[in-house]
């Protein structure tokens, strides 16, 4: 086949260019997969280069699977070749390089992977054993704080602790370590830093891979946090080339540590002088894409470009002012009633918010006119309890010290082991300085016994570790009594499906991923298969049913487009969300943000404000999102009255929705106005609410902090 066949111009340079550092600009809709996997192919076709000397990096195994199926379609080389090849996650390609030298890298061949939730569980048993206040510590926060510093690189060694609560959270965080290394697992975030390094500190190995892969392709690399970026640049080494895409537009992750900053550091650091802006869009139509270039176009720094489509304008953006959240559920309600008996399928239209808590009043409106809709973005496979659950008693198979594993299913189905029994366990295991089940042997009395019968039980369950995979994971669900559990639950038939499914997933991995060998009497399948369910856990699955509405917020909609796409809650404080007001460029964020909220959309667009909104159990008075505003006014139709636009600090006409007025703007001052104060000086409104007497404002005055102040007592003045 011509793989340059149906290629642009821009898509053509970008997948044939020589084999120098290059970084594209993939605009959304501009065909950046098709790109990324010819460039692929042509390396490969051509000759340049063998499918073992290529890296491919993608951010969800979604994408890996796409790629190799792109190229089994595209290349005339056997699948086996293609599958061997290293295309796959950050973390993917970290516990394949990890499994190959775990030796170098201080861990037992047969370590496990914990997913956050295993992980959150590990720091909670940490803090009991060592008898710290966890409301003083908060476990989920303790654990956000040890993945921040693995991600940024640092050991606890080397974390600055700035004060006592700082200090004894990098203490906790060494605890937490010797407990992993003496169980023997990794979390997310450990393997990307243990893999790191390892090619650091081994000069040999890192040469091995610097020479192996001489093309690194990076797939979303707008979203890479610092240490992927280094890991990155310690595989490009001195002689390979980085072919880095991505958006700086649809950088949206910095909450998970994704730094835009990169794209700019990369450009600078390895001379890039393969700059190509793939800027034609193949998804919406062209106001949509206006709308999308003018909103973006208020971020300073941006490296640049311009969607432009040859669809044609299409339809105006349309804006719908409600007066309450309410309203605009049922206003959406009516619409998508109508969309659907013009044809519309409403798998093709989709609600986008900015917050979770924007959906109940959705939901509710939905549910109550009989409407079918999905919440995407529930809880995946392998994280379904009745899964993880077996997933344990696999993971005790392979490993019967995984502490982890054994404190979810030890009393699982319940065999009447109580918590005092097990606080006497973990002492027990304490002192001897091992794990919970080597330290069975250790108790006495009725509750060794009932240990003692767990641990017989985890024997037979064992001895069947030799079986092929599927047999042993159905092996595993009888003799577990999790089947037997789940029959007797009321409501327990979709979770004995999800096993049922658990077995087949099995029987699918063993097909297309499955070793086929024993290490002994342990299968190495087993091994593989409870590394990819680690992997996985965090991937969507979708479900299948009816023709449903789609709900998500704007960071589940990230890569997805729809016919048809709804925007709600456009109003200041929830979208731009209040705390980027004050947060360092947490603006150009939720730009970024409003940017692939409205790229999701091919042919119509709904912007949806409403003046007043229950959040978090409170009215909030609310004026319209900037991001309208942002907007050309040829390009939109106001389904509403609406004010005309007047000069900066001009007080506005009212419009009136039906009976009910809408909540009158703070005087003639505005957010984002700069305004001046006789105590605090100068200060910069991020937030208003109420009305008349009751109205008041929140400035932002800089080192004297963020003031409420009621407009009817406060003397401000516009700076």
């Amino acid at each position: 086949m011509n793989l340059l066949e149906g290629l642009n111009e821009p898509q053509r340079a970008a997948v044939t260019l020589p084999p120098r550092h290059a970084l594209i600009l993939a605009g959304a809709g501009s065909g950046k997969t098709r790109v990324l996997t010819t460039r692929l192919a042509w390396l490969i076709s051509t000759g340049q280069v063998a499918p073992q000397g290529v890296l491919a990096v993608t951010f969800t195994n979604k994408a890996a699977k796409e790629m190799h199926a792109r190229l089994s379609a595209m290349l005339p080389i056997n699948t086996g070749t293609i599958r061997g090849m290293w295309i796959g996650t950050f973390h993917g390609l970290c516990n394949r390089m990890l499994r190959a030298h775990y030796r170098d890298a201080g861990l037992p061949q047969l370590f496990q992977i914990l997913d956050s939730a295993d992980q959150l569980s590990a720091v909670k048993r940490m803090l009991k054993s060592l008898n710290v206040d966890d409301e003083k510590f908060p476990p989920r926060e303790l654990t956000w704080f040890i993945n921040a510093q693995k991600e940024a690189g640092l050991r606890p060694a080397a974390v600055e602790a700035w004060d006592d609560w700082t200090r004894k959270r990098v203490e906790l965080y060494a605890a937490y370590e010797q407990q992993c290394q003496k169980e023997g697992v990794v979390d997310f975030s450990e393997l990307l830093l243990r893999c790191y390094e390892l090619l650091e500190r081994n000069e040999p190995l890192r040469r091995h891979y610097q020479e192996r892969f001489r093309h690194v392709l990076v797939d979303e690399f707008q979203d890479t946090n610092k240490l992927q970026y280094k890991w990155l640049k310690m595989l490009a080494g001195e002689g390979a080339a980085l072919f880095c895409v991505g958006d700086d537009d649809q950088s949206i992750y910095a909450f998970r540590g994704a730094d835009v900053g990169n794209m700019r550091d990369f450009e600078r650091e390895f001379k890039v002088t393969n700059l190509i802006r793939l800027e034609q869009n193949y998804r919406s139509q062209g106001n949509i894409l206006d709308a999308a270039n003018a909103i973006i176009q208020n971020n300073p720094a941006r490296l640049g470009k311009n969607l432009w489509t040859e669809a044609g304008s299409g339809e105006p953006i349309r804006v719908h002012e409600s007066y309450s959240d309410g309203d605009e559920a049922r206003f959406i309600v009516e619409e998508v009633k109508a969309l659907a008996n013009e044809g519309h399928a409403r798998s093709q239209m989709a609600l986008l918010y900015r917050s979770n808590a924007q959906s109940r009043a959705l939901e509710h409106a939905l549910f109550n006119a009989g409407i079918p809709y999905r919440v995407y973005g529930g809880l995946r496979f392998f994280e379904r309890a009745e899964i993880k659950h077996a997933l344990a008693y696999l993971r005790l198979i392979a490993n019967p010290d995984d502490d982890t594993a054994f404190t979810r299913v030890v009393n699982f189905p319940a065999r009447g082991i109580g918590a005092r029994t097990l606080e006497q366990l973990a002492d027990a295991a304490k002192a001897q300085g091992g794990s919970l089940h080597a330290a069975i042997p250790l108790l006495k009395g009725a509750g060794g016994a009932k240990l003692a019968a767990f641990a017989d039980l985890l024997v037979k369950l064992r001895e069947a570790a030799s079986l092929p995979l599927p047999e042993l994971a159905a092996h595993v669900l009888d003799l577990s009594s999790l089947r037997t559990h789940y029959q007797n639950e009321k409501e327990g038939q979709e979770r004995l499906a999800n096993l049922d499914e658990l077995v087949n997933a099995a029987s699918g991995f063993v097909a297309e991923e499955g070793a086929a060998n024993t290490e002994g009497e342990l299968s190495a399948d087993l091994i593989a298969f409870l590394a990819h369910a680690a992997l996985e856990a965090g991937e969507h699955q979708a479900g299948e049913g009816d023709d449903a509405l789609q709900l998500m917020t704007v960071h589940s909609a990230k890569g997805l487009e729809f016919d048809i796409v709804f925007i709600c809650g456009l109003e200041e404080g929830l979208f731009p969300h209040e705390n980027s007001l004050v947060e360092n460029k947490g603006l150009e964020e939720e730009r970024r943000l409003m940017y692939v909220a409205v790229t999701r959309a091919r042919q119509r667009l709904y912007l949806c404000h409403a003046q007043t909104r229950m959040l978090h159990g409170q009215t909030r008075y609310n004026l319209p999102s900037r991001f309208i505003d942002e907007i050309p006014a040829a390009l939109l139709k106001f389904l509403t009255a609406r004010a005309g636009k007047s000069a900066p600090g001009a007080v506005l006409p009212e419009p009136t929705f039906g009976s009910a007025p809408r909540p009158q703007r703070s005087g003639a001052l505005r957010i984002g106005q700069t305004v001046m104060h006789a105590k605090f000086g100068l200060g910069v409104i991020v937030n208003a609410e109420g009305g008349g007497p009751d109205a008041r404002v929140q400035v932002n005055f800089g080192n004297a902090g963020m003031k409420w102040l009621a407009l009817s007592v406060a003397k401000l003045e516009a700076a």
